[in-house]
C-alpha cells in the first residue's frame, strides 16, 4: 500500500545516502572519477549511496526488484515480467557532485504498471527532501518543516502578466531548446530562463517555480522516474515526444524518449510542442 508511512521509510534511507554522499562531498580529498560503459561518471559517493539504498529498499519489500544505476541491469525478458519495481538513481548530478555545486541528488522511484507512483528526491547539500504519492499530493520539507507542494496555472500567470518560466540543463540540447523559447516567447512575450542540475529542474516545476522543462537530450530511466512522480502528484504531467505520458520499462533499453515536463496540464501546451 502506497502510505506515509511507507513513504518515511524511503526518505529515511534516502537520507543515510545522502549522509554517505556528504562525507566524500565535504572531505578534502579529490574525488576519484571512474568512467562507466556508456562514459558516464561514477565516484565512490555513487557507490556508498548505492550500497545503502539497495538493501534498505530490498528489505521495505521483499518480492519487489530494485533497479539502481550502479547495478547490473537485468535482461528485458525479465524486467518485462516486474509489475512492480523500484528505480532508483544513488547519486543524480554526478558532474555537479564532482564540481562541487551542490545540485545534485538522490533519487528514488517505485514503478507499478509500467507509472511512476511514488517518488523520493533528497538534496544532499541543503536537507531538502520533495516527495510525491500519486494521487495523495506532493510535498517539499526544508528544515523538517513539511508543505503541500502544486503545479502553477497558466491562468493566474497570464492574470498576473508574469513571464513564462522555463528550466533547461546547461549542457543538453540547447539548440533545440532555444527553438522552442523563441515560440514560447512569440506567444507569451519575453520568458524566464532557469538553469538547474540533477532532477531538480523537474521539481522546479512541481514547486511551481516554472512552467515548463524541455529535456530535448537523452536520458535514463532513473535520472526521472523520482521527481516524475513528484511532477505528477503535483498536478503536472510528464510527456514523451509524441507528447504522451512517459513510461517505464516499456522496452530493452532503459533510455527515456526527448520529454517535456508540464506545470499546468490544463493548458494547451502540446499547441506550441508539437511544432517541433
Amino acid at each position: 500500500m502506497l502510505d506515509q508511512t511507507l513513504l518515511q521509510s524511503v526518505v529515511d534511507a534516502c537520507r543515510e545516502a545522502g549522509k554517505a554522499i556528504l562525507e566524500v562531498y565535504e572531505s578534502d580529498e579529490s574525488f576519484e572519477v571512474e568512467s562507466k560503459a556508456d562514459d558516464s561518471p561514477v565516484t565512490r559517493a555513487d557507490i556508498a549511496a548505492h550500497n545503502i539504498l539497495y538493501p534498505a529498499l530490498k528489505e521495505l519489500m521483499l518480492d519487489v526488484p530494485v533497479l539502481s544505476e550502479e547495478s547490473e541491469v537485468p535482461d528485458y525478458s525479465v524486467r518485462s515480467n516486474w509489475k512492480r519495481y523500484w528505480l532508483i538513481d544513488p547519486l543524480d548530478g554526478t558532474k555537479e557532485f564532482i564540481n562541487r555545486n551542490g545540485e545534485f541528488t538522490v533519487n528514488v522511484a517505485l514503478i507499478e504498471g509500467n507509472q511512476a507512483v511514488l517518488g523520493v528526491v533528497y538534496v544532499p547539500v541543503l536537507d531538502v527532501v520533495y516527495t510525491g504519492i500519486a494521487g495523495q499530493g506532493a510535498w517539499k520539507t526544508v528544515n523538517q518543516q513539511t508543505t503541500a507542494i502544486q503545479v502553477r496555472s497558466m491562468a493566474s500567470l497570464v492574470e498576473q502578466k508574469l513571464p513564462v518560466a522555463l528550466v533547461a540543463s546547461r549542457r543538453h540540447g540547447a539548440g533545440a531548446v532555444d527553438v522552442l523559447i523563441q515560440r514560447i516567447e512569440e506567444e507569451f512575450g519575453p520568458a524566464e530562463t532557469k538553469s538547474m542540475g540533477s532532477s531538480l529542474k523537474l521539481c522546479l516545476v512541481a514547486e511551481g517555480e516554472a512552467d515548463l522543462y524541455p529535456r530535448l537530450a537523452l536520458t535514463s530511466e532513473w535520472d526521472t522516474a523520482a521527481a516524475q512522480a513528484i511532477v505528477e502528484a503535483a498536478g503536472g504531467v510528464v510527456l514523451d515526444d509524441k507528447l504522451k505520458v512517459l513510461q517505464y520499462n516499456t522496452k530493452a533499453d532503459i533510455l527515456n524518449p526527448y520529454f517535456y515536463v508540464i506545470g499546468d496540464k490544463d493548458f494547451n501546451w502540446p499547441a506550441l510542442l508539437s511544432a517541433d
